[in-house]
């Protein structure tokens, strides 16, 4: 079982700034990619940005041109940092690596989905 631990959150004024971390407890350079999620209360859980090992990456229409996922391979930890927060924003935050990793001597991906326990952001 691979362990995705948050860090990072915090309460933040509109228009403010943070940068969410998740240590990851295997590499993230054979995932299948990895995520950031979110859920605000009495929604959905939705997607945020997703980044492949090839480095490319997509982003919910929301966040485009504030929120920026990146990942460091040699750390196994994944980034997200949001800028110019707003209200809309705020919501639990969850790393994920949604469709596990690859199978050594395959490719392929195993399709276990992994997620992290979450991480309070609070815009106000």
């Amino acid at each position: 079982h691979v362990q995705l631990v948050e860090s990072g959150g915090g309460s933040v004024q509109a228009g403010g700034s943070l940068k969410l971390s998740c240590a990851a407890s295997r590499d993230i350079f054979n995932s299948c990619g990895m995520g950031w999620y979110r859920q605000a209360p009495g929604k959905e859980r939705e997607l945020v940005s997703r980044i492949t090992n090839g480095g490319a990456t997509i982003y919910a229409d929301s966040v485009k041109g504030r929120f920026t996922i990146s990942q460091d391979n040699a750390k196994n930890t994944p980034y997200l940092q949001m800028n110019n927060l707003k209200t809309e924003d705020t919501a639990v935050y969850y790393c994920a690596a949604p469709l596990g990793w690859r199978v050594a001597g395959t490719g392929r991906c195993d399709n276990v989905a992994n997620w992290g326990r979450g991480t309070q952001v609070t815009v106000s």
